[in-house]
């Protein structure tokens, strides 16, 4: 029985590893292509191609003699952004806060103990680099991130920064946890959190958290825009997510009962 499992387990992680390989190829990557990179028998990758073109999640390209990512993998992400779509009237918000900021408008929760992002308004000119719906970010370099940190009691707040590390997405990322903790505490103490291209260069941003019922942080909102536009628009921009915070905050008191994510 262990011996079976063991196979059981082997093969199920060469079967992600196929499915990882293609996505980093792109469309058309051969089998003898995946068998090389993955450093497997010819044999066995077309046995695991095949069960994979078969359950949906790769599809075989006849105009390219090659593989691809199949609709079963758009499937399992739509499912998972569902899964944290805020309420509709946070979402309105959103929109209304993008529209009237001229910035990339996004709501951060918690899933379990990663950070990601629930929902996102952006548009070509005003566009939010690194923000997808349903995609997870690092906590300690991005503004929502950092206010869901602030808002975490002591052991919870370990387990989460534990989970996620604290790798150096630039120069201007914390680099530990002693600068972690003391930008932290003046999150708490200013209610908002400001990132400066420390997710992605040439970004900047704002954030302040969203209360649940309860009035504990549920949520954040937060806004992006070019580094170069930030420092003349830095206080409008709080302000202007401040008062989206407080409406996000209002709606879900009122809209506890409904099933939505904050």
């Amino acid at each position: 029985m262990a011996r079976e499992e063991a196979s059981a387990g082997s093969s199920v992680l060469r079967a992600l590893r196929v499915v990882d390989a293609v996505a980093a190829a792109g469309d058309g990557v051969t089998a003898k292509a995946i068998a090389r990179r993955l450093g497997s028998p010819l044999p066995t990758i077309y046995r695991v191609l095949a069960t994979l073109v078969e359950e949906g999640y790769l599809v075989r390209m006849q105009d390219v003699r090659g593989y691809g990512l199949g609709y079963r993998v758009a499937e399992l992400h739509a499912v998972l952004t569902a899964q944290v779509v805020p309420h509709p009237a946070v979402v309105a918000i959103l929109q209304e806060l993008h529209a009237d900021a001229r910035a990339a408008s996004y709501l951060a929760t918690f899933r379990d103990v990663d950070v990601v992002i629930a929902h996102v308004e952006q548009c070509g000119a005003h566009p939010g680099p690194g923000l997808r719906a349903g995609e997870p970010v690092p906590a300690h370099a991005t503004a929502g991130g950092k206010v869901l940190l602030a808002g975490l009691d002591g052991p919870r707040l370990a387990a989460v920064v534990a989970h996620g590390g604290l790798a150096r997405s630039t120069r201007r990322t914390l680099p530990d946890r002693r600068a972690l903790d003391r930008e932290l505490m003046r999150i708490r103490s200013a209610g908002a959190a400001v990132e400066v291209e420390e997710y992605e260069r040439g970004v900047a941003g704002v954030a302040v958290p969203v209360r649940g019922p309860g009035g504990d942080t549920s949520a954040a909102i937060g806004v992006v825009v070019a580094r170069s536009d930030f420092g003349a628009r830095r206080w409008d921009l709080e302000d202007a997510v401040r008062v989206a915070a407080v409406r996000a905050s209002r709606a879900l008191v009122v809209g506890s009962g409904a099933a939505h994510a904050p």
